[in-house]
């Protein structure tokens, strides 16, 4: 397992009876997670920290309840980037910050190319990738369906000091998006995709994980340039293993050189050798 050790401004304080009280900065939040299934508290009375709690309701969805006024968001910082935050419905925080590992692996692989790389970020969410890959001198296109999504990834990218870099925001259906990035001939040398297990595009289109994927995949290898520098693929869909995603992108890919990895990502808990599982992952790199 990949696990994300090298944050200073978010940590895991304790997990137990489907919860993790964490903190991102100053603020200290309780948010469940199904992985949580063991009922006992390492350290109880930190639990007394907390400033909010993201409760699950029993007939679908959950809210908020707050112990004292959070600011309406807040910044994070990991290494040399800066992420904005705010409490959202369904837990969310517009962060996953196991994703660090993956956000380092590109970093390394754009700064050690030594040469101009062009990423398409699909499925981009808050643009913690984009921001990454920006960082590391790459030119990045971000794609996602929601419009409040890419705003606040232009925050981000803003936040970080990268708001000079090329980045190319667009509010669109993914697989749509990548077509007429095919006909246009438009080529990358590095892709990220994180797909939802469920999603419906800005014209109602609809997207389920085990449906769509290959055919994203066999897609998106008609934007690849002659040259690429990796692929990879996040995903959070229950019941699919690392191993999937990996053979997916092997039958999908067809690369000739380089070579596919896959595994789990997690965040470590403080001051305990307990590390919480928070996804997975399927690559290949050059």
């Amino acid at each position: 397992m990949n696990i994300a050790r090298d944050w200073k401004d978010y940590e895991i304080l304790d997990m137990a009876n489907g919860e993790k009280l964490e903190r991102w900065g100053n603020i200290y939040l309780i948010r469940p997670d199904p992985q949580i299934i063991w009922k006992d508290k390492s350290y109880p009375e930190k639990w007394k920290k907390a400033d909010a709690r993201y409760s699950r309701s029993n007939t679908g969805g959950g809210s908020w309840s707050y112990q004292k006024r959070l600011p309406e968001a807040w910044q994070v910082k990991y290494k040399d980037l800066i992420f904005n935050i705010k409490p959202m419905g369904f837990k969310h925080t517009g962060l996953f910050p196991e994703q660090a590992v993956n956000w380092d692996w590109m970093i390394n692989k754009i700064k050690g190319a030594n040469r101009e790389i062009k990423v398409l970020n699909l499925f981009a969410y808050t643009g913690g990738a984009t921001v990454a890959c920006s960082y590391a001198g790459a030119s990045v296109c971000h794609v996602d369906s929601s419009k409040g999504m890419v705003a606040w990834a232009k925050e981000n990218v803003a936040s970080s000091g990268l708001a000079e870099r090329p980045v190319r925001f667009i509010i669109d259906d993914v697989m749509k998006f990548v077509q007429r990035e095919i006909r246009r001939g438009n080529k990358y040398d590095g892709i990220i995709m994180d797909p939802p297990s469920y999603g419906r595009g800005k014209n109602g289109e609809v997207w389920q994980f085990e449906n769509n994927i290959a055919d994203l995949v066999d897609l998106c290898s008609g934007v690849l340039s002659d040259e690429p520098l990796f692929f990879l693929i996040n995903s959070y869909t229950t019941g699919i293993s690392s191993k999937v995603l990996e053979n997916i992108m092997t039958l999908k890919l067809h690369m000739k050189k380089g070579k596919y990895s896959s595994g789990e990502i997690g965040l470590p808990m403080k001051d305990s050798s307990l590390v919480l599982p928070c996804g997975i992952y399927g690559r290949w790199e050059s």
